[in-house]
């Protein structure tokens, strides 16, 4: 996979927040970054049920106002708000728990700037691997989006070749290590977001034994 690991993880701007949800503690994992073509393409490639497996999984069902979604093998859900070339978000369901996505469209110098906001209840999942858990899952999709755009027609990268790349290490690494200096400005304690960084990481790239985070 030919992509420069440092431009893609400096594009990507990362915030956590803490807060309530339905009058239970929570937080909320935003990511953000611009895209090389403009508001309809990128609105496409985000809504098309024939390019999503480009660059994230197959996903079936109805993408519009009030429809259901299914990732395979991952979440499903339903889509609570939806404005064309604006902005989209959708409630978050798998193994149990519910959680909700939030995803803008906004214009940038002439470029397109897509955010993502995960909020979910805090839980013992977010104890053990802290906001990587799913910031590092939505910046490979954020990664997978831009490979996307800049060729269309290439298929979409092995997932496991990938983590066990070279650069695939190197970005799961970097991005964890932005999510522990994203949770830790947002007030999470050091040592406590270093150690569920280094279980994310060693969770995506498949190892065992995990390091300093």
């Amino acid at each position: 996979m030919d992509f420069d690991v440092e431009v893609n993880l400096a594009a990507v701007t990362r915030s956590v927040a803490f807060l309530e949800k339905n009058g239970r503690p929570a937080s909320a994992v935003t990511l953000s970054r611009t895209y090389a073509t403009i508001v309809e393409d990128l609105w496409d490639a985000l809504t098309n049920l024939d390019r999503i497996p480009f660059w994230f999984a197959s996903v079936s069902g109805t993408l519009e106002l009030g429809g259901h979604y299914a990732i395979e093998g991952n979440a499903s859900g339903t889509i609570v708000e939806c404005e064309r070339l604006s902005h989209f978000s959708l409630t978050w369901e798998f193994a149990g728990d519910v959680s909700w996505v939030e995803v803008r469209i906004s214009e940038e110098r002439n470029k397109p700037r897509l955010t993502l906001t995960h909020t979910a209840q805090l839980s013992p999942h977010w104890d053990e691997y802290g906001a990587g858990a799913v910031g590092v899952g939505w910046e490979m999709g954020f990664l997978g989006l831009a490979l996307h755009i800049a060729n269309p027609d290439a298929p979409k990268p092995d997932d496991m070749e990938f983590a066990t790349s070279s650069a695939g290490r190197a970005f799961i690494t970097g991005s964890s290590k932005g999510w522990v200096g994203a949770a830790i400005d947002a007030g999470e304690e050091p040592e406590k977001a270093r150690e569920a960084g280094s279980r994310t990481s060693a969770f995506y790239t498949g190892d065992s034994m995990v390091g300093s985070g």
